[in-house]
This record gives structure tokens, sequence and C-alpha cells, in this order.
């Protein structure tokens, strides 16, 4: 997997890509990551990236010469592939969305910064247009290292337990059936050593040896944070009727 990320701060991702997963890809090969500096692409002494808007307005726009400039360095050194806007206007990023982008070998990240970015950017070069929430940030450094760590760990052999990421919370199970946690819920919670901590103890039930009991109990506490916490994922879960029933019981206690 190859991102390229076209950027004015490129020494901003030094610390992000030398620790955790990113680095780990890296090392490991199964991730390249290309910092292109979006003011290489400019064609004056000043290396002017941004202008004033027409029509008037506050704050200051990327022009789009140097980042069409960029991204076609880009693709004639590597090949085509998607094009991403990190931008508040974009499509929230979500697990499906990473997933898709897993799928490709090569993705080019454009961090927009100040007012914008020119309109013929996001309309005729960029093919993908991704916030990755609904609020305002100076710039899309941030974003793009998100969707980065978010794309790279479903990357195989990023992970050392590949289980791990089947496991997790929006991901599906492996079978495509509601799992431990997965099929659009939230996790579960998790305990670990020691059983008791001051006067707080493990459940009973984890300590029980009985798998079967173990994975019920585990569902029926991811259906109810999820319910509790973001009902707005219960209503497009995938639900099966086992599910269906313990979520009903849940909400009737309340």
């Amino acid at each position: 997997m190859t991102f390229d990320v076209i950027t004015i701060f490129p020494e901003f991702f030094a610390s992000i890509l030398e620790h955790g997963l990113l680095k780990r890809a890296r090392v490991g090969g199964q991730a390249t990551i290309r910092l292109r500096d979006l003011r290489d692409f400019t064609d004056d002494r000043h290396r002017t990236v941004d202008d004033r808007p027409f029509g008037g307005g506050p704050g200051m726009v990327f022009k789009p010469e140097p980042v069409f400039r960029a991204v076609r360095a880009v693709h004639a050194e590597s090949g085509p592939g998607p094009v991403v806007l990190l931008s508040p206007q974009g499509r929230l990023l979500d697990q499906a969305l990473a997933e898709r982008l897993a799928l490709h070998a090569h993705v080019t990240l454009i961090c927009g910064r100040y007012e914008g970015v020119d309109e013929r950017v996001a309309a005729h070069l960029a093919t993908e247009e991704i916030s990755i929430g609904d609020y305002v940030l100076s710039g899309g450094e941030l974003p793009a290292a998100v969707l980065m760590e978010c794309v790279t760990r479903l990357v195989p052999g990023v992970l050392g337990n590949e289980e791990s990421s089947r496991q997790e919370s929006f991901s599906p199970s492996a079978d495509g059936r509601a799992g431990m946690s997965g099929a659009g819920v939230l996790d579960c919670p998790h305990y670990t050593r020691p059983v008791k901590f001051e006067d707080l103890t493990v459940p009973e039930i984890l300590l029980s040896g009985n798998h079967e009991e173990i994975r019920r109990w585990r569902r029926r506490q991811a259906l109810e944070k999820t319910w509790r916490m973001r009902p707005d994922l219960v209503a497009r879960a995938a639900l099966d009727d086992q599910d269906q029933r313990m979520l009903a019981e849940i909400q009737r206690i309340g």
C-alpha cells in the first residue's frame, strides 16, 4: 500500500510516521508513505500556493495549478489511483470507506489548508472528498494521518493478529454475521489482571471458562453500549434474531 501525501507541512508527519502502527507498516514493507511538498510544484520565486478568493471574503484559497501538477507528477511516477481531498465538506470517513480504499495499491491524499481549495480540484481532480468529522480543523494533515492509520491497519500483515481487525467495532465478522463485536456495533468491555483492583472486580462470567456464555455476555454488553452511547448505529447494524432479542430485553429493562 502506497500513500502519496500532498501538503505544505511535510514536517508535520515526522513524529506520526516514527511511532505505532504506521511505523510498523513502513518498516515491515506493507506500507510506503511519501510526502510531497506542494510548494515544490509552484512556478514563482515565492513558491505561492494560495490566493484571495474571487468574489471577496475572508481567508485564502489553494490555487489549482500546483495541486494539479502535484497529482499528475504522482500519477506519472506511480500510476493512477484514488485521489482523496481531505475537507470538512467531504463524506464522513467510516469503516466501509476505509475498507474500500484498502483495496487499492496506491492512494493520493491532498491536505487542504486556509479557507479551502479551488473548487476545480474537488470537482475535476479528486475522486473522493473525505472528512473525519463534523467540525473544522486548520488543515488536512491530521485527517490524512487518521485516514492512513485507519486504512493501513486493514492491509494484510500489518496487525500482529489478523483476527483483531475482524472483531473491532464497526467491522463485520468474518462470516458476515454479527460477531463478538463488529457488524456495526461498538466493542464489548475488556478486562485483564488483576481480578480485583481496590473494590473493583472482573465480572465472574469472564473467569468461568464457558466460552459460549462468555461470547453471549460480550455480545450483550456490546449491544447495550451501542444502544446507550451510539443509538444511531443500532438502526443500521447487521443484527441477527438473537441480537434482536437481546436488544429488546436491554431496551425493556432500560
